[in-house]
C-alpha cells in the first residue's frame, strides 16, 4: 500500500535509484580497475562527490531515519546530477521546503472560476495537486468530456485517462501523456506527505491498472508547466494543443490550465467543435 509517504524509505529508494543511473564518467571520475558487480555510482564515489561519509551514505541508503540539512540535500543533488524537478523531490522527501497549509480545494475560489469562463473561447480548467478538476469552460469539455456528467469522486484527470473507457484512446502518444503524469503526480505527492486522499488514489491507480505501477516504479519526477498534447475527438478528428499551467500566488495548491491550438488545422477543429 502506498499509503501516505514514508519519507525515510522513499528518500532511501531514491538515493539508491539514482545513483545507479549514474556511470562514473557521467561525473567525471576516473573508471577504476576493481570490476563492477552492480550498474552506477559506488557509495563511496557519491560520498566523495557530496562531501559526506560512505557511513552517512550507508545510512541513507538503509532507511535508518537520518534527516539530512539543506546543505547535505544539495550536495547529493549536485552529486547525482538530479534535474531541477528531482532535486526539489528530494528537498520535498528531506523536509526542507516549506510545505503548504490546509486540504487541498475541492472547488475552485470564484475568482478562479470567473476566470476559467472568461479565457473562453481557450478551453480551460482548474486542478489541485491530486489531478481533481474543480472549475473547467465548456470549451474543454467539449474537447474532453462532459465533466457535469460525471460524480465528483471521478472528476480526476488521471482517473479518466486511465479508468474510463471514452479517454483512454483520446491522446495519440497516450505513454507519454501517462508517465509525464505520474512523473508529475510523484512530485505531488513528496510534497504532500499527510495527504491520505492522495495515496490512497496512488494505490488505487497502482491496483488496477498495470501500466501505471509499472511507470510508478520507475521513480521519475517531473512536473509539467508547459507542452503539446495531441487528441483524437470522436467528431473533429486530431486535434494538437499547446498547454500552460499557471499557479495562482492567492490559490497555490490549485493549477490553471489553458489549451491553445498547436497549429491552423486544429484551430479549424476547434472552431467547429465550438460551434456545435
Amino acid at each position: 500500500m502506498t499509503r501516505t509517504v514514508d519519507t525515510t524509505q522513499e528518500l532511501a529508494v531514491f538515493l539508491r535509484t539514482r545513483r545507479e543511473r549514474l556511470a562514473p564518467h557521467d561525473v567525471g571520475l576516473p573508471l577504476r580497475a576493481r570490476s563492477r558487480r552492480t550498474p552506477g555510482l559506488r557509495r563511496e564515489e557519491v560520498a566523495e562527490l557530496a562531501g559526506v561519509s560512505i557511513d552517512y551514505i550507508v545510512r541513507l541508503e538503509q532507511g535508518r531515519g537520518l534527516r539530512p540539512s539543506s546543505d547535505v540535500v544539495k550536495a547529493l543533488a549536485h552529486a547525482l546530477r538530479l534535474t531541477p524537478d528531482e532535486r526539489t523531490y528530494l528537498f520535498d522527501l528531506a523536509r526542507r521546503r516549506p510545505r503548504h497549509a490546509g486540504d487541498p480545494a475541492v472547488e475552485a475560489s470564484p475568482q478562479l472560476a470567473a476566470l476559467v469562463a472568461d479565457l473562453s473561447p481557450l478551453p480551460a480548467m482548474v486542478m489541485n495537486h491530486r489531478y481533481d478538476i474543480v472549475a473547467w469552460n465548456d470549451e474543454i469539455a467539449k474537447l474532453l468530456l462532459d465533466f457535469d456528467a460525471l460524480p465528483s469522486s471521478q472528476r480526476n484527470a488521471m482517473w479518466l485517462c486511465l479508468m474510463h473507457p471514452g479517454m483512454r484512446d483520446v491522446y495519440v502518444d497516450r505513454e507519454r501523456v501517462v508517465r509525464e503524469g505520474i512523473a508529475h503526480l510523484r512530485a505531488a505527492w513528496a510534497a504532500h506527505p499527510e495527504d491520505r486522499q492522495l495515496a490512497s488514489r496512488i494505490d488505487e491507480f497502482i491496483a488496477r491498472d498495470a501500466e501505471f505501477a509499472r511507470f510508478w516504479a520507475e521513480r521519475d519526477v517531473k512536473v509539467n508547466g508547459r507542452g503539446r498534447k495531441v487528441l483524437r475527438h470522436p467528431v473533429v478528428g486530431v486535434i494538437s494543443v499547446h498547454f500552460e499551467v499557471l499557479m495562482p500566488i492567492q490559490d497555490a495548491d490549485q493549477r490553471l490550465v489553458i489549451y491553445r491550438a498547436a497549429d491552423d488545422e486544429s484551430r479549424s477543429a476547434l472552431d467547429r467543435l465550438r460551434s456545435r
